[in-house]
């Protein structure tokens, strides 16, 4: 983004920006995204898109990341606090997101090392976990892959999920987990 919105009417205004966008994306895809058009959608001058966004290119890359910012408030939210469901969610909540989140089909999240990164800092949180992220990287370029061509067929989502489980039992069983922030005045006691 050129500029990121301070106030909150600003920040409504981006959000109308990315809903078109989002709309346009699901209508006529990437080739049939424009600044211009996204203006005529909304309505508001072609100045105030250009505020924001320099291109289609600024608008794709906001929405995959405000579409990863939601994929992972929705996997935190359902609270699981161990790696093997965490696996299911993961899947199940792009699988929804694929079903109902405009614009999403063509621009999910954008880069898969993001996407690692960012599953990484979950099972920090959730599972308290540290996993290495070229391991995450691998699962997430393999997942994306399957999920992509087959999101509309049962049987390969299963394997793609046992595959996942499989993968990082390998690798996740034996991951370091979290070790607890100390203020720095604590000493250990021998």
């Amino acid at each position: 983004m050129r500029r990121a919105p301070v106030q909150r009417r600003s920040a409504e205004r981006v959000e109308r920006i990315l809903d078109a966008a989002a709309r346009l994306l699901d209508e006529s895809g990437y080739e049939g995204l424009s600044t211009r058009r996204v203006a005529a959608v909304t309505g508001l001058p072609i100045g105030s898109v250009y505020r924001y966004f320099r291109d289609k290119r600024e608008l794709a890359d906001a929405l995959a990341a405000r579409n990863l910012s939601a994929f992972v408030r929705r996997v935190r939210g359902r609270g699981i606090t161990h790696w093997e469901p965490l696996v299911e969610a993961v899947v199940d909540e792009y699988l929804e997101m694929k079903r109902t989140v405009p614009g999403f089909a063509v621009v999910d999240f954008g880069a898969n090392a993001e996407v690692a990164e960012a599953l990484a800092e979950v099972l920090a949180v959730q599972a308290g976990l540290v996993c290495d992220r070229g391991v995450l990287l691998v699962a997430v370029e393999a997942a994306d892959a399957l999920l992509r061509a087959h999101h509309d067929e049962p049987h390969l989502i299963a394997e793609t999920k046992a595959m996942l489980r499989a993968y990082l039992a390998l690798r996740l069983d034996q991951a370091a987990p979290v070790r607890p922030e100390t203020d720095g005045d604590e000493r250990e006691h021998r």
